[in-house]
This record gives C-alpha cells, structure tokens and sequence, in this order.
C-alpha cells in the first residue's frame, strides 16, 4: 500500500503512510487449526518478513534456513492481483482477489506454504482489506481490468467510502476519528468496510487463503479502519488465524493502538523508535521497562527495529546504520522479553524509494550473506543466533539488570540465556552474575554451536553463575542453555562486589579516561589493561568493575591521548577497601 508519490512525501505524511509488516505475539491467540509445522521442543516465537520475495524462493528458503534456524513464521507479501509496475509499492494496490501477482501464481502460493508448514514454518500472509488501488485505471497482473471505484464482478462506486469535505475524499485531519476511518489513505480506493457486502468479500477472500493454509493475517492499514469492522469480519472466517494489525502511533491523535487490541497483536511503531533513539543518540539503559510507558502490552505486542516503510522513510535503524546500531537494537530485540518480534529481510536499494525487488524477486542469499541486491538480515549470524536464543528463553523473565552507564546493558532470562550489550566505543571487560548453569557456552553472536565446538567465541560459566568477558566496543555477547560448547567449567568464583567508579575530568577530544590498579581486575598497574570508563555523562566518567569483597586495592586514573601517551594523575595512589557485600562508588576528580 504506497504511492508512485511516496519519494516526495512530507515527514507529516510518512508518518501516517501505510506501513508493511508482520505481527504476532501469541501463537495460542485463537488458533483453532493447529500446526504440525510447529512441534517443538522449544516455544518458537520469531517471525521473519521476507519482503518482496518471490513465492518459490520463499519455499526454498524456508527448507535451507528459515525452519532449521527455527523462525516460527514467515511473513509474504500480499497474494492478491494488483496493478502493474515495477516499484515495491505497487503489490499493495490490489485490483481483485485472484492469488496471481508479482510473486508468482496460486499454485506457486500454495507449494510454498505446504513446503514451509513440512519444516515447521508457518505462513503470514500480508493483506489488503481497507483498500483497493489508486487512481489510475488498466489491467491488472493477472489479466483484471479495472478503473478507481469499479473493479469488475467485485466492486462498484457504492462499495467505497467518499467523505467529502476533503481533498479528493483524502484524509487531511489525522484529528477526526471518522475521517480516518472513512476517506482515503493517498488516493487509495477506501472500501466500505462498515457494510454487509465489503465485509463478506473480504471474508471469502480471506477464507481463500485459509483453505491454502495461511496462518496468520498482517492487516495492512489497520488504523484506517473501525476496529468494529475488523471484528465483524473476523466472525465470518472459517477459522481464527494469528493477526496482527497495523496501527502507526500519532501523538495527540484520537485513533490509537490500544482501540485495536480486542482484534489481535498490534505492531507498535513507538518501540521501532525508541530503539533507533536509544542506539544512535540516547541512552540503551532506559530501556529495561518497556510494559510502563503507555503502548501496547507485550502481551500484545507485535516489535520490529525496521520494517520495509520504516527503513525508507528513515524513522527506524536500517542496515546501513552506523556504529553497529542495527546489529545492537536486533540483539536486544531478540533478547528482551517485550512483544512477538519480527525481523525485516530486504534488499540493498532501499534509499530509492519505488524500487522494487532485485534478481526479478528471486531471493538469494550464500551463507550469512544476501548475493544479487539481497540483504538476507535474516541469516546475519547475530541475529540468527539470537533467534535460537530467544527460542531458548521462551517466556523466561528478564532478570538481573545492570547498567553501568547509559551505553552498556547487561541483563538474564532467568537462568536459561544471558545478554551484554556494550553501545560504547570502547570495550567492556567485568564479570557479569548470569544465573545459568556452570558449563561451557557459544556466543551465539558470533558463531553456533556444531557437535558441542563453538565456531564463534566460547565463554565459561562457573559453579555460581559468573561469566568474565570482556565485551568489544558496540558489540555483544549472548549465550544459552541451548548453545554450548567447549571449555572447562571454572571453579566457584567468591561473590563479586560491583564497584562504581565516577572520574570528573576534562580532556581533549580524541583522549579517553581509564582506571588501574593494584589488583586484577584493575589490570594489575598495566596501563594496557587498564578499564575504559564510559564519558556519556562528560565530564563524568564511569566504570562498574567488580572486585572481590573485603580487599585493599590501590589505584589512578590515567588518560590515554590520542597521539599514543599515557598521563598518570599525580601522586599519592589512590587506595580504598571493598565492603563485605553490597555496592560501592567511588566519586573522585582528576589530579
């Protein structure tokens, strides 16, 4: 659902656009067709948004990754016929409810949904109920002719909503609930979807697809209907699919997210961007509670960190992001316990705002790589990795949150997964309180684990739950009871006591703040392995190091410039003694 215009929208009009993509929190939300596809022994819960893939290439990527990686969904785009063109847009104006488009035919539909259910795939089909095509009239993909408000044997003038008042019957005031509901997104033909006639088509369409096996229903353009309509015509379906709905989040405005929760999971676009806020220019330790800030639930929650609008029109992370931002957002995406998440796999030419699908929307990818214009995001091993991981985790809590500064993040899923996450631009070396199981565990960030050998990073847990790592600059780690490998177990670690260090000092750009010291952890008086300490609250700089309890340590603070020198802080040593348990901070100024 866009516009040929969509390149020359307003910031205003891009926010109230059609957005496309898959939602789904809880599977067990009304499925009364059960699906063979996903017997488990682990709750699969990940969907991924394979835009603008060709039905047959979505059927071989579900058999080569998507049902070993254990995505639980894939979510296609829309079936239907629609208007001719190559630009991505055009698939979402439909002009009639025969299943041949772009992406290939009917019976092509149904072989990718069969072959995706046999690995445990189930199929979300992105659908078009509040709209038709714009103004423009022709023959469709399949052969339908068509003009704005007459589409042949389905349609006719009466069977759309004309507000009136209004340009060309477009909504204009995102302020008035009914003309959201009943005038036209960008020249979109709006179905009456308050009559008995629209909603039985929509269902027998609908039912079309569920006797092919569809699973679920993203409903496209959600927010530009009466939430009582949506309800209507899901009474008229054969079966309850999962449905999530599209809502875009307008400050002020009376239509919001929460009218649509009876329907379904809801996408919730407020997360999308806090997420790109909180990983370009903010702050990742706001992010621990996400069920207290007024969205939807997570219960009911259908999270992206992008979605195919999102990455366009830049209100979103994308894959060209910098700083590893996009790569940091997915992890925690996939780690914490807010909303069913889906991941959006496109294509590299997205900066051109009505390109269409490479490769004629053949999807290709070669190992963790997308080849032919693809960016494949879905088999980046970090966010594959993370897929298995938050399989693992299932409905596990998050618990033990720690934030040693704005940038650096580090929380458990009770004690079946564990997650760092270092935004700083400099590394992270602590021992971090994980609550699993001692052993020897894969990052599954950066590698898998194959016959019990990481390929990646392999970390070890000892009898008390301690893991010592050292996290890179805008990296991560994550590890899980699912994903182990070799190492040996290391002995009981004496409970570590979190030591705070807060450092005010004024530097040159370029130059950074560190803290040495007599002790190991403090790199034992070698400024090479002295801690980084974080400047996001400048002239503050921060470090949480944990040090055995009750020890006398000494240490400074040195600066290391830019040009390679080392300057201590002037004499004495600084020197204190950790407490018995508990936390300790430590406020000191340069010297």
């Amino acid at each position: 659902m866009k516009l040929s215009l969509f390149s020359i929208l307003t910031f205003v009009s891009l926010v109230h656009a059609k957005s496309h993509a898959a939602r789904s929190p809880s599977l067990n939300k009304a499925h009364s067709r059960p699906l063979a596809a996903h017997s488990s022994s682990v709750s699969k819960a990940v969907i991924a948004q394979m835009f603008e893939w060709t039905w047959d290439s979505v059927a071989a990527e579900c058999t080569t990754f998507l049902g070993p990686a254990g995505y639980a969904f894939v979510q296609v785009s829309p079936a239907q016929e629609h208007v001719q063109g190559p630009e991505w847009w055009t698939d979402y104006q439909p002009v009639s409810y025969t299943l041949t488009s772009k992406r290939g035919t009917r019976a092509q539909y149904a072989n990718m949904i069969s072959t995706c259910h046999a690995v445990g795939v189930g199929v979300i089909a992105d659908t078009l109920w509040n709209h038709m095509s714009q103004k423009n009239s022709g023959v469709g993909v399949a052969g339908s002719n068509f003009t704005h408000y007459n589409y042949p044997g389905i349609y006719q003038y009466q069977d759309f909503h004309h507000c009136g008042g209004e340009l060309n019957d477009n909504i204009v005031n995102y302020g008035n609930k009914t003309e959201v509901w009943t005038c036209q997104l960008n020249d979109l033909a709006d179905l009456a979807t308050d009559t008995d006639y629209v909603r039985q088509q929509l269902a027998t369409y609908t039912n079309d697809l569920i006797s092919l096996g569809v699973d679920g229903l993203r409903l496209d353009a959600s927010k530009h209907m009466d939430p009582n309509d949506i309800a209507n015509i899901l009474t008229r379906l054969t079966t309850r699919p999962y449905i999530t709905q599209e809502v875009i989040y307008g400050a002020g405005e009376p239509v919001t997210p929460a009218l649509y929760i009876g329907n379904g999971d809801v996408q919730e676009f407020r997360y999308t961007y806090a997420l790109k806020d909180a990983f370009l220019t903010g702050s990742i330790s706001s992010l621990q509670e996400l069920d207290n800030r007024g969205w939807v639930a997570g219960s009911g929650a259908n999270a992206f960190v992008s979605n195919h609008d999102t990455e366009r029109n830049k209100a979103s992370l994308n894959a060209y992001s910098p700083s590893n931002a996009y790569i940091l957002a997915t992890v925690f995406s996939l780690a914490h316990p807010y909303s069913r998440p889906s991941v959006l796999s496109s294509y590299t030419n997205f900066y051109n705002n009505d390109a269409g699908a490479p490769n004629s929307g053949t999807g290709t990818c070669t190992g963790n790589v997308g080849t032919n214009g693809w960016f494949c995001q879905h088999r980046w091993q970090a966010i594959a990795g993370m897929v298995g991981f938050r399989n693992q985790v299932g409905s596990a809590p998050l618990t033990g949150w720690i934030s040693p500064s704005s940038q650096r993040i580090a929380f458990s899923r009770g004690s079946l997964g564990f997650v760092a996450i270092n935004n700083a631009d400099s590394e992270w070396s602590a021992t971090f309180m994980t609550g699993l199981p001692a052993g020897s565990y894969c990052n599954v960030v950066d590698g898998t684990s194959v016959a019990g050998v990481c390929t990646g990073t392999a970390f070890t847990i000892s009898n008390d739950g301690c893991l010592v790592a050292t996290v890179g600059a805008r990296q991560a780690i994550a590890v899980h009871v699912g994903a182990l490998g070799s190492g040996t177990v290391m002995p009981k670690i004496a409970q570590q006591v979190p030591v705070l260090f807060y450092e005010n000092a004024t530097t040159t750009y370029g130059d950074n703040i560190f803290v040495v010291g007599s002790v190991p952890q403090l790199g034992n008086w070698d400024p090479s392995n002295a801690i980084p300490l974080d400047p996001s609250n400048y002239p503050v700089w921060a470090a949480t190091v944990y040090l055995p309890p009750n020890t006398a340590f000494q240490y400074k603070f040195i600066r290391k410039e830019s040009n390679g020198n080392v300057v201590w802080e002037s004499d004495p040593d600084r020197q204190d003694t950790t407490p018995a348990s508990g936390t300790q901070s430590i406020v000191t100024s340069w010297r």
